[in-house]
């Protein structure tokens, strides 16, 4: 067997990186910072410490720059509703996805805004990441084209915006998937607090 070249061994590099961070979302976001130690990740990225360690200095820097991805990875899908088809409500459909893929970023978030002992960085991220700048700003042209459309309930957009938000998030955070006498509602059912209507 030939020796590796430098490309492919980038590659493997970049196979590994990804898969510890895989892990040590799905563990932040299930135990917060505090709860989470590096063998937990290394465990569950099915690597030794010692070789997690040649990827990151500490678990400071995984988490902040975990808590840098989900912001990111949240405003490009927030963006992303622009580039689909149909009308403000079937975009907003699409993008209201109630599934596990969404919720771990939501949970990590969550830890970051309400934990004690989170690094100062990912704190300082968080702060700047707030619902008026992004969620609010971003989401407003498309409920504005949705009441002029008569599709959204009248009134202020922003709160609107803010109020379907807030109840998203809260459903994302609750961790439903873990315990079956909840479930997640209807995307339809969820859209009457912007549409208004049954």
């Amino acid at each position: 067997m030939s020796p590796l070249n430098g490309d492919q061994l980038q590659i493997i590099r970049d196979e590994r990186k990804e898969q510890i961070m895989i892990a040590a979302l799905q563990i932040f976001a299930r135990r917060g910072y505090i709860g989470t130690k590096l063998s937990m990740i290394a465990t569950k990225a099915g690597i030794s410490q010692g070789l997690l360690y040649h990827y990151f200095k500490s678990k400071d820097e995984l988490f902040i720059l975990l808590i840098q991805q989900a912001i990111q990875e949240s405003i490009d899908g927030m963006k992303s509703v622009y580039q689909l088809p149909g009308s403000p409500i079937e975009k907003l459909r699409a993008l209201t996805r109630l599934d596990n893929e969404g919720q771990l970023y939501f949970m990590l978030i969550h830890h970051a805004r309400t934990s004690d002992g989170i690094p100062e960085e990912a704190k300082q991220l968080i702060e700047q990441y707030s619902m008026d700048s992004y969620v609010v700003d971003i989401l407003e042209p498309l409920f504005i084209e949705g009441q002029k459309a008569n599709e959204f309930t009248q009134g202020d957009p922003r709160q609107l915006i803010s109020t379907y938000f807030t109840v998203v998030s809260a459903l994302m955070t609750l961790n439903i998937h873990e315990d079956e006498a909840y479930q997640m509602p209807e995307v339809n059912l969820l859209l009457r607090i912007v549409t208004g209507r049954p």
